[in-house]
């Protein structure tokens, strides 16, 4: 799905992941589930580009809704998987807090775990090697993405950056569609370790230029991530 120049998405509202596509390569962001390996082979094809296209992963966060394909990349094509260190450990299968779930809706509890199954969510394949990052890294792939910590949701929640695509990409900092709920809008995301500390972490968020804020649960929220974090701010 097209987002706009260089800019596509992989996935749905329930899960999504995405790519820079730029002429030197292709930036992946977050990798969704396990079956989106074949969403992400049709949406290259249908760019006229290949897997040997894609220079690196950049994870948001180590959760296992996020890692989906990269360690399939990582181990079949070599692509190098980036993950803030706080969340190294998270991605390579190491524990999770246990967060109450909050409050949910039957109808869109289930349809979130059917895609999950759908999509082969219950076999996740934890990284067996990525390469550790920190606040403020730009990393040497395509539209030169800056990792801004935002933790909160995770001890190493990103957003990432990348001007070239004017957008920045959040993960589970926040979401505009609560996978529990069914409620649409910017507002904090479910299953979040330190919640008080994840809204803090919207100042950081807000002082960043792009025109889409991307998160990996919900609709594109194409704006300002000031308004974004404003946004979340209210609901919360």
């Amino acid at each position: 799905m097209r987002l706009g120049p260089n800019l596509h998405r992989i996935g749905n509202d329930i899960v999504a992941a995405y790519l820079v596509v730029l002429p030197e390569g292709i930036t992946i962001v977050d990798a969704g589930l396990p079956g989106h390996w074949a969403d992400l082979e049709t949406e290259l094809a249908a760019l006229g580009r290949s897997l040997d296209d894609v220079r690196g992963v950049v994870l948001t966060h180590g959760d296992s809704d996020h890692l989906g394909f990269a360690e399939r990349l990582r181990r079949e094509r070599g692509v190098p998987v980036f993950v803030h260190a706080a969340d190294a450990d998270r991605a390579r299968g190491g524990d999770k807090p246990k967060t109450p779930l909050g409050p949910m809706r039957p109808a869109p509890t289930a349809g979130f775990f059917a895609y999950a199954v759908r999509k082969r969510g219950w076999r996740t394949t934890y990284l067996t090697d990525v390469v550790e990052v920190a606040d403020g890294a730009v990393l040497d792939l395509p539209g030169s993405p800056r990792v801004v910590g935002l933790p909160g949701h995770s001890p190493g929640s990103v957003a990432v950056h990348v001007p070239a695509a004017r957008a920045v990409f959040v993960g589970d900092a926040l979401t505009t569609r609560h996978v529990l709920t069914g409620r649409t809008g910017p507002q904090p995301a479910p299953f979040t370790d330190e919640p008080a500390e994840a809204l803090a972490s919207l100042d950081r968020l807000a002082g960043i230029d792009a025109d889409w804020v991307l998160p990996g649960h919900g609709a594109p929220w194409h704006g300002s991530p000031a308004d974004a974090a404003a946004a979340v701010r209210a609901a919360a």
